[in-house]
């Protein structure tokens, strides 16, 4: 499986920006598609996911109400709108594909390359 990330850029607080990700390979069956996010001098955090059969989402706390993640099987490609955005969400995003329903990277088994979001105050 491949994951190509995809969307990020330079944004005023406040704006907006929708990230992509395209899977590729062997990407049928049920599996859960998740963004994660590392801002700099931190640890990566786990932001949103989503089931690729269910379209179940979850969501951390300080993005409620402000991210929504979706998908679309056809394309295979999973989506992060994100809205008001704050100086606190300037990081690298990436998605991952696994095969349980968690928030734990280490459960993650395939990434994507990352893509830098950059919210200026």
């Amino acid at each position: 499986v491949q994951l190509q990330a995809s969307g990020g850029g330079l944004v005023q607080a406040g704006g907006s920006l929708t990230l992509s990700c395209a899977a590729s390979g062997r990407t049928s069956g049920n599996y859960r598609m998740a963004w994660f996010r590392q801002a700099p001098g931190k640890e990566r955090e786990f932001v949103a996911s989503i089931s690729r059969s269910t379209a179940a989402t979850y969501y951390t706390d300080s993005v409620k109400g402000r991210f929504t993640i979706s998908r679309d099987n056809a394309k295979n490609t999973v989506y992060l709108q994100m809205n008001s955005l704050k100086p606190e969400d300037t990081a690298v995003y990436y998605c991952a594909l696994s095969n349980v329903f968690t928030t734990t990277q280490q459960l993650y088994h395939y990434w994507g390359q990352g893509t830098l979001v950059t919210v200026s105050s």
